[in-house]
């Protein structure tokens, strides 16, 4: 009797819905389609909130980012409203009962990250559109708290970790199919490709930077023994496809942050300890300092620009005489150091550069790319970016975290025993650096593009660190006895 009620229930239901439907589409209001997409979600994030975070990663390369909505606020559908949804659950749970693990509390990349959020939040009540930089805030908090905080947990399972890379890569290959397709079109023409991959990637630079960043996951895939045929042919498909959509992306900073990848990828084979490698960096930093001038000069005599031939674009690179691309970031940079030296403490608060930063420019340094308003995107550097929009801490901080991040990783790399886990350890810190290279040249940390797996790498690496640094099977026994 109660199932037969239950059933008609669901008849009833499944009728309302499309009589409303249809009169809402006879009407032209379409979003009604969107019920039982809502419906669904909510019921994940009440019953099932890991599953929701994979659901997200997967949708993440397919989200549509709408720009500007108001007071220059952009917002990625669908992910970020559901990001957003996460963390205050999160954020209702930890107000009910703290459930965080005390463990990942004391780590010290947690620390660091906690630091730079408390710092951005100062220089938010300091900043010169305050309602700018709390939406820069809340966006950085929905990101952390989702794939950091609760990215660590998620990843407790281990496979999760390989699945979470899985669900990105498969549908981010959607977008590359759909950009190198709509690229032949117009023979691979190397100026439509700075936006032939939107509506879904606002620019090549980001759809560049992500391709490295998962090119060395997908090497692994492609070659661990322990995987079946069929799996590792799948994964070689899959490198095939980024690694052609990497090169008709015309990305030089991609290209070159897999370089560094590669070479990084070389000191740890030579079991290269990490503070050998910042003393050799800190060491060609002030050598390049020191010599300046000169460097300046010998890249001045480069006028070779952009160019659909792979050996004059790679030439390119160094080219800040007459390439607009590469002026324009230098434009970009002197304005973001010029307003940091008239606000080196606060800065001019976070998110706020692409407001704040067109009187900074002089004319001589502005290109026929450059804008009057300033309005034309950021800073064009991870680093510079938060140094003028929340001083000098905002840009130490965030720095902090970096250097954690590669400390750990390499500690990890040397220490782990388990074979896969060390494989897992190794690519994910490669594709960590190809991120953070590429970040000195551009900035997407404020996208759910970049942002998704950005974080999701930092919490596999404090997870493995917590969790599995010892093997699998351990933290797997350890949870078996929890559930029971």
């Amino acid at each position: 009797m109660l199932q037969q009620k239950n059933i008609k229930w669901v008849y009833a239901l499944s009728i309302a819905f499309i009589l409303i439907n249809a009169v809402c589409t006879f009407f032209e209001f379409y979003y009604f389609n969107l019920v039982p997409a809502a419906i669904l979600v909510l019921l994940l994030a009440l019953f099932s909130l890991d599953k929701l975070i994979l659901v997200v990663v997967f949708l993440t390369p397919l989200a549509i980012n709408l720009q500007n909505i108001d007071g220059g606020f952009g917002l990625s559908l669908p992910t970020e409203p559901i990001i957003f949804g996460i963390m205050m659950i999160f954020i209702f749970k930890q107000l009910h009962s703290n459930t965080i693990d005390a463990k990942l509390l004391k780590h010290p990349i947690t620390i660091a990250i906690i630091i730079n959020l408390l710092w951005i939040f100062i220089t938010s009540i300091t900043s010169d559109l305050p309602i700018v930089s709390f939406k820069f805030l809340i966006a950085r908090m929905w990101f952390i708290i989702t794939f950091y905080f609760l990215g660590t947990q998620l990843f407790k399972k281990f496979n999760n970790i390989k699945i979470f890379t899985w669900l990105y890569v498969i549908s981010f290959s959607i977008i590359l199919i759909y950009t190198l397709y709509c690229h032949s079109l117009v023979n691979f023409d190397e100026q439509i490709a700075n936006y032939i991959m939107s509506p879904f990637y606002n620019d090549h630079t980001v759809y560049g930077a992500m391709l490295a960043m998962f090119i060395p996951l997908l090497i692994f895939y492609t070659m661990n023994k322990k995987y079946s045929g069929s799996i590792k042919f799948a994964a070689f498909l899959f490198l095939i496809l980024f690694i052609v959509a990497l090169i008709f992306s015309y990305t030089r900073a991609a290209w070159v942050s897999l370089a560094v990848a590669l070479l990084t990828y070389i000191f740890l084979l030579f079991k290269i300890k990490f503070r050998v490698i910042l003393v050799g960096f800190f060491t060609l930093c002030a050598i390049a300092f020191a010599y300046q001038t000169e460097i300046v000069m010998k890249l001045e005599k480069n006028r070779q620009d952009a160019s659909q031939d792979f050996d004059k674009h790679i030439e390119s690179i160094s080219n800040i005489s007459t390439d607009a691309s590469n002026l324009e970031r230098l434009n970009r940079w002197n304005a973001a150091f010029r307003m940091f030296q008239e606000r080196p403490i606060f800065g001019w608060g976070p998110g706020t550069y692409s407001f704040e930063y067109a009187p900074f420019q002089h004319a001589h340094e502005k290109t026929i790319i450059s804008t009057n308003m300033g309005d034309k995107g950021n800073a064009h550097s991870e680093y510079i970016g938060p140094l003028c929009e929340s001083g000098v801490l905002g840009a130490l901080t965030f720095l902090i975290i970096v250097f954690y991040v590669l400390s750990t990783g390499f500690r990890l790399y040397y220490s782990v025993k388990e074979n896969e886990v060390k494989k897992i350890v190794l690519v994910i810190l490669l594709g960590f650096i190809t991120y953070i290279v590429h970040g000195g040249l551009n900035n997407f940390l404020d996208t759910d593009k970049a942002s998704v797996p950005f974080w999701g790498f930092v919490a596999a690496l404090v997870a493995i660190d917590l969790y599995h640094k010892n093997g699998i099977r351990e933290m797997e026994v350890e949870q078996e006895k929890v559930e029971g």
